[in-house]
């Protein structure tokens, strides 16, 4: 009966301290410093959040206003994209193939290669190497994407043009070069990030078992750390999807069908830039196709991006 009595003092006076302690921290007595940090952050992530707000409020407005002059079956299925000239067509599907061309071009490219440096440098690479290979790559990824376009105009096209003759000066094909160099830092860094969160007992595991380096990696480390690669891969999508002018600069401004990367295109990006240059009078249909570009533009990577995040969610490995 004195043993309950003391356990129920001892655990009272630890309850009275506990609710004392929390009183302190969370009470009148919290420090100024403290609050004016958890203010201060709350205050960026609601100017986070309503930055958002104002843009797709500034899009949707503009856009409504479009479709209340061309109807959105016209838009999205139509096959002639003229809205500065006469006769005006109002087709979106010209600029949106272009888009995916370039996209579909810079994926092929990178996806294989930045895969395969990933692997290199978590599973292979010494440390030494792994230190200077791995910053060099990102480093591509704070290069401007003038300069990318730039590159692409002055060494990548021309170089092509020495193999393929038939190639015109502004093309898909360096367009899709230039891009898929871009998004390969992202491809990199993700992937990469996603094997070296595989734990090594997964790997001596398969050692002791009798695998292979390459069966190891190929049969363990890439599935497990497959939702991080695919995520690594839609992310790197979107932004291809996005990039603006080294399409611009490097794959030119003719909007058309054409299944050929050997001629120019015009994706969504590059037509949003030439109407902002401001020969477009504001207030007209002509510039109203400028929001309705950039609402399709904006729906199409925040489906990419809200795929990478279910991708990540759905196939995601944790380990203890």
């Amino acid at each position: 009966m004195a043993v309950d009595k003391r356990k129920a003092r001892i655990t009272a006076m630890m309850t009275g301290k506990r609710n004392s302690d929390a009183n302190h921290l969370y009470g009148r007595n919290i420090r100024w410093g403290e609050r004016a940090i958890h203010s201060s952050l709350w205050l960026c992530a609601a100017l986070s959040i309503m930055t958002t707000v104002v843009i797709v409020i500034i899009l949707g407005k503009e856009s409504i206003g479009f479709f209340e002059t061309v109807a959105l079956s016209d838009f999205l299925l139509g096959t002639q994209w003229t809205p500065l000239f006469e006769p005006a067509a109002y087709g979106v599907l010209p600029i949106v193939w272009g888009t995916l061309l370039i996209t579909f071009g810079a994926a092929v490219i990178a996806i294989p290669i930045g895969l395969a440096s990933a692997i290199y440098l978590s599973e292979y690479a010494s440390v030494t190497t792994r230190s200077i290979v791995k910053p060099i790559l990102e480093l591509l990824a704070g290069i401007p994407t003038v300069v990318y376009g730039y590159f692409a105009l002055t060494f990548v096209t021309p170089a092509l043009r020495a193999v393929l003759p038939e190639l015109q000066v502004f093309n898909a094909l360096s367009g899709a070069i230039v891009v898929g160099i871009m998004i390969l830092p992202m491809i990199v860094t993700l992937s990469d990030n996603a094997l070296k969160a595989v734990p090594d007992i997964l790997r001596q595991g398969a050692y002791a078992l009798g695998a292979t380096s390459y069966e190891v990696t190929t049969k363990v480390v890439v599935p497990a750390g497959f939702s991080g690669i695919l995520a690594s891969f839609l992310l790197a999508i979107s932004r291809a999807i996005g990039e603006t002018m080294a399409v611009t600069l490097a794959a030119g401004a003719t909007p058309n069908l054409s299944l050929s990367f050997f001629e120019s295109i015009q994706t969504m990006t590059a037509y949003i830039v030439q109407v902002s240059l401001g020969d477009t009078p504001a207030g007209g249909i002509a510039y109203q196709t400028l929001f309705a570009v950039a609402t399709l533009l904006f729906l199409i990577t925040l489906t990419l991006n809200v795929a990478s995040q279910w991708v990540l969610k759905k196939y995601n490995e944790v380990y203890d």
